[in-house]
């Protein structure tokens, strides 16, 4: 696994493959929940030589440093520098920690952090949620339930103005969601979505930007395994984290949906309303068949497994029935049970079988990731340099807002070389400690930088996002013959991206946003820590 990429490994749709379409057909690359994916090449020999010159570097420094505080700083760079080399994650951040605390406290320290790591990273109960949450989505992903939610929401959208966009904006939502993982769900909708909307007359940057940013509130909303992964490192309830993300990914979703909508009535022809509205494409088939309003309720019988389950995930926690690791297992019973229905007559349980694989491998990855936090956060306490890192952000005399400001900065410039998952693990345990001295809740900051690792994600020049939805944008089975040039990418980034800076200012300005659900929740339940 590379070190900006996601968690399985799983090879990439090719640009002229057709295996990522949302049409409930499962082919051979549909089946993974985190498709691996970024717009670098592996290392060159130059680079290589060059990275572990630097790495030779930061070890002679580790080991000639005066204090451990100077050791710890060289065991950052080190794995800085193995991240910049697509090591994978678990090893760049594990082993520069290892030969750290062995430098500056021998090898009894060594063997304790050995010894007590693995299992204090992953034993906690709550933890046991995420593989549960992972099956779900390999479980959904395999019954052929993305393509029924996209098209349950162009079926309900689409005679608004701009309500294809509309709908592909609820529908990435969901589907991020579910399964987990925005790149992939990038890769599945915008192989359905774009050509849908280029043959409804749509101007291809906003056929591009939708898809874009229709992943970007599916990690805030639960079932979030990015926010699962946080409450295990910060060191905060499972079950309000969860609860943290679901009305700020609500509201961001509405935000963008609103914004196509407004659109689609200042300037319709850009979402192909206007009667002068001309299709860009080449394609003779330009027209798309009439939605009436019984197809739009007679679509909804589709996902009603999917209605099943967010009943028994949400209504099982607010009821009190089920904590959230239960209600989690529950889910991913009811996901199993209800792709053995829909995939009755095609070996069903061999589709379980794989999903079951595919969720060791994916939560395997997530362990190891989470073992290698663990050994930096150790790291950072045994060469003292966390109380340092949190004296020199405090002796700024940054503000809380400036801070958060601050903070937005080094995500964007991340953005160029991780995904949102590397970058958290980087980041929050150093950060941490800095929370309590700055007033940031650590509740609020979890879907904070979790909205920062998607925003990075997508924001141009360095964003990996743009870039694979321009390679998806050069099938012509998507483009429909329309030529979609990097700029054109760039160009629709700069009509959506202000949405989420809006946003972004109204989460730091309001941030009981984040705790509203999780109280309610608490108090109608008698809480949900487990």
């Amino acid at each position: 696994m590379n070190a900006n990429t996601d968690l399985t490994g799983a090879p990439l749709p090719p640009d002229n493959s057709n295996s990522a379409t949302i049409t409930g057909a499962q082919l051979p690359n549909t089946t993974k929940l985190f498709p691996s994916g970024s717009r670098r090449e592996r290392p060159g020999t130059l680079a290589l030589t060059i990275g572990f010159g630097l790495v030779a570097v930061c070890l002679v420094g580790l080991f000639a440093s005066p204090n451990a505080a100077i050791g710890g700083a060289w065991c950052i760079g080190m794995m800085l520098v193995l991240l910049f080399l697509s090591v994978p994650v678990a090893i760049a951040l594990s082993v520069p920690s290892i030969i750290g605390v062995y430098a500056v406290s021998g090898i009894p320290a060594t063997m304790n952090i050995l010894s007590t790591a693995p299992f204090s990273a992953v034993s906690d109960w709550s933890m046991s949620v995420l593989p549960m949450f992972i099956f779900m989505g390999m479980l959904l992903t395999q019954s052929g339930l993305s393509g029924k939610i996209y098209r349950v929401a162009d079926h309900w959208f689409s005679w608004l103005p701009g309500g294809i966009g509309i709908g592909t904006t609820f529908a990435g939502a969901g589907l991020s969601a579910v399964t987990g993982s925005t790149i992939g769900m990038t890769y599945a909708l915008g192989r359905a979505g774009i050509p849908e909307m280029l043959k409804a007359g749509y101007d291809r940057r906003m056929a591009v930007g939708t898809i874009m940013v229709s992943g970007m509130t599916g990690n805030l909303i639960p079932p979030s395994i990015l926010m699962v992964v946080y409450a295990g490192i910060a060191s905060v309830p499972v079950g309000p984290a969860l609860m943290a993300g679901a009305v700020p990914g609500i509201l961001l979703a509405v935000c963008f949906a609103a914004f196509i909508f407004a659109i689609g009535v200042a300037a319709p022809k850009l979402v192909g309303r206007s009667q002068n509205a001309q299709n860009t494409t080449n394609s003779t088939d330009t027209t798309r068949p009439t939605t009436t309003w019984s197809d739009r309720f007679t679509s909804l019988t589709s996902v009603w497994g999917f209605a099943v389950i967010l009943l028994v995930l949400f209504g099982g926690m607010f009821s009190g029935i089920f904590t959230p690791t239960e209600a989690g297992a529950a889910a991913a019973l009811c996901s199993l049970l209800l792709c053995l229905w829909e995939k009755r007559g095609e070996q069903p349980w061999r589709k379980v079988a794989e999903s079951a694989m595919d969720t060791v491998a994916a939560t395997s990855a997530i362990f190891f990731i989470m073992i290698g936090a663990t050994m930096l956060t150790s790291l950072l306490a045994i060469t003292g340099l966390a109380p340092i890192l949190t004296g020199l952000i405090t002796d700024l005399g940054l503000s809380r807002i400036g801070f958060l400001l601050v903070l937005i900065v080094l995500y964007i410039v991340m953005g160029m070389f991780f995904d949102t998952l590397s970058m958290m693990l980087l980041t929050i345990p150093i950060l941490l400690p800095t929370l309590e001295t700055m007033g940031v809740s650590p509740l609020w900051f979890g879907v904070f930088v979790v909205l920062l690792g998607e925003f990075a994600m997508v924001t141009p020049p360095v964003g990996i996002i743009p870039y694979i939805v321009h390679s998806i944008a050069k099938n012509p089975e998507v483009n429909l013959g329309a030529t979609v040039t990097l700029r054109d990418i760039f160009i629709s980034l700069l009509w959506f991206l202000p949405v989420v800076v809006v946003f972004l200012v109204l989460l730091v300005a309001v941030p009981g946003m984040t705790e509203w659900l999780p109280d309610l929740i608490s108090r109608t339940s008698g809480g949900m820590s487990g």
